[in-house]
């Protein structure tokens, strides 16, 4: 066995490949390397990095001879023995080498640790450290109320009314017809949806009435005109990570999902079904809202998870710029007067040690993405499911999978549905 372990990342431009050395578990700061090197290097993505660590040479002493052969940067702060465990993390090639074959590299730091990370951010409430976050990239000085400050969007009429209705314990599908009826958009979505596959109605569909009462139900009506009218107040940005999974097909896989979780619980334990799907098809918000928020840095943030695919997204935008797309998410969804349980899903889905109120609803999204990214779905680092999370639950493993299996044997129907919602 080698004596250290590295994570192993290759860069590129047009000048060439070049290969940077850290330790596995630290953030790879890009902007080091473009500094040291006065180059304007990419990560490989995760597609390409696939396919070249795919290749058979790399497995024996002259292909790994070759691939060393190129440029290599060590962290500085990397103690290397006689030998080196080498580990790509986005195609999870492996390899034991020699420290000879990099007796060229040059050493710099390159390499932050999460501690370092979370360190430097700044104190306070969430409000403060978004609005502390944008004077630093936008040299905004907010006088006003943060969200006009951004010019972000208002929800349409349609949208505020169903919000209503979802904050309201009383209300029901005779208080929710007339607001579908009375917005077209809204109602051919919902004759589209009764009709779809995935719901397969017996008979034919034939009103709004009948499409809610007999196929749908309030709770999903609700949920996905909430997600429509949400989608479409910010644009999905151009700039994504690449190969990642597209964003309305991992809302509606993690909305479905923790859905179906929650009705695997205990009923004495069980949320209610219809915020956990909601919460779920909400989950990425804050990316969307990122995009709007930092246009100019928001590919930067891509080309960082690019870079770093083994750690959670949180820490590359805090190290980037210093807040998370579950704090802004989260703050938009209070502006908006979505249900708590919804803002607090947002708000701490990646927080196991989260205690307050509402931490279900988060732990069900959470659980939700981490069965979607063991299936190769969502983005992220893949891991092992924490016993600790299961029993808080009251979830067996097998169930887990069970859950998956049924939702992605009807993916193409899913598909569908992503589609009619006009903002895929």
């Amino acid at each position: 066995m080698a004596d250290h372990s590295f994570r192993l990342a290759m860069l590129s431009d047009n000048e060439g490949r070049v290969l940077v050395l850290l330790p596995r578990d630290r953030l790879l700061n890009l902007a080091s390397i473009w500094k040291h090197s006065n180059r304007h290097l990419h990560p490989l993505s995760a597609h390409d990095a696939q396919k070249f660590f795919a290749q058979s040479g790399l497995n024996t002493d002259s292909g790994l001879k070759k691939l060393f052969g190129l440029p290599v940067f060590l962290d500085a702060d990397s103690q290397v023995g006689q030998s080196l465990h080498i580990w790509e993390s986005s195609s999870g090639w492996e390899a034991e080498i020699p420290v000879e074959l990099i007796d060229h590299a040059e050493t710099l730091r390159l390499g932050l640790t999460t501690e370092s990370i979370d360190a430097k951010q700044p104190e306070g409430d969430d409000v403060t450290v978004i609005t502390r976050a944008v004077e630093k990239f936008t040299a905004l000085r907010i006088k006003q109320r943060l969200e006009d400050t951004l010019g972000l969007p208002t929800l349409p009429p349609t949208a505020q009314k169903v919000i209503m209705l979802r904050s309201d314990p009383n209300s029901g599908v005779d208080d929710l017809i007339p607001i579908v009826k009375f917005d077209p958009s809204l109602s051919a979505q919902v004759m589209s949806w009764a009709a779809s596959p995935f719901y397969a109605a017996p008979g034919g569909i034939n009103s709004i009435q009948d499409a809610i009462v007999r196929v749908l139900g309030f709770d999903l009506v609700v949920n996905l005109a909430l997600g429509i009218a949400m989608g479409k107040t910010l644009k999905i940005p151009e700039d994504t990570p690449r190969g990642a999974t597209p964003y309305w097909v991992q809302a509606v896989y993690c909305a479905t999902l923790s859905e179906r979780l929650v009705k695997m619980m205990p009923v004495d334990i069980r949320p209610r079904g219809g915020l956990a799907y909601l919460s779920g098809l909400l989950h990425n918000f804050g990316y969307l809202a990122l995009a709007h928020i930092f246009p100019p840095h928001f590919s930067l943030v891509s080309r960082y998870v690019e870079a770093n695919p083994h750690l959670p997204h949180e820490y590359v935008e805090k190290q980037v710029i210093n807040v998370t797309r579950e704090q802004v998410g989260a703050w938009l969804m209070e502006i908006w007067k979505l249900p708590d349980e919804v803002c607090r899903a947002i708000r701490y889905q990646s927080d196991l040690s989260y205690t307050g109120e509402h931490r279900q609803y988060a732990m069900i999204v959470n659980l939700a993405q981490r069965v979607m990214r063991q299936n190769g779905i969502g983005d992220g680092p893949v891991g092992e499911i924490p016993p600790q999370l299961l029993e808080e639950l009251s979830l067996e493993p097998q169930q887990l999978q069970a859950a998956f299996d049924q939702i992605h044997n009807r993916g193409d129907e899913l598909k569908e549905i992503t589609q009619l919602m006009k903002v895929s």
